[in-house]
């Protein structure tokens, strides 16, 4: 089992930015891809980034430009750089990590960003 613990989320105005992280139990060459979902309110769950153990990224258009995915493979912590934030942007943030060996996702329980004036 592999817990995935996000911090890092809260309320923002309009053009700010915030820096979420996630940290997994797992020790890192256990670990492949690791991503950031979101979820806002009476929407399904979308995909905002995604980042391999390679350092290969991959961002939702509505972002690219804006944030930035990140990963410590010493701490096995993915980051989420958010700048120029929008009320668009808010919605629950979900990371998800995937076990290498046996292709398992686990996700977090998710941080709530708000993006309001």
């Amino acid at each position: 089992q592999v817990h995935v613990v996000e911090s890092g989320g809260g309320l923002v105005h309009p053009g700010g930015s915030l820096r979420l992280s996630c940290a997994a139990s797992e020790s890192d060459n256990r670990i492949g891809v690791m991503g950031w979902y979101r979820q806002a309110p009476g929407k399904q769950r979308d995909l905002v980034a995604m980042i391999t153990r390679n350092g290969a990224t991959n961002y939702a258009d509505s972002v690219k430009g804006r944030f930035t995915i990140t990963r410590d493979n010493n701490k096995n912590t993915v980051y989420l750089q958010m700048n120029a934030l929008k009320p668009d942007d808010t919605a629950v943030y979900y990371c998800t990590v995937k076990h290498l060996w046996t292709g398992m996702d686990y996700w977090g329980k998710g941080t709530l960003v708000t993006v309001s004036s």
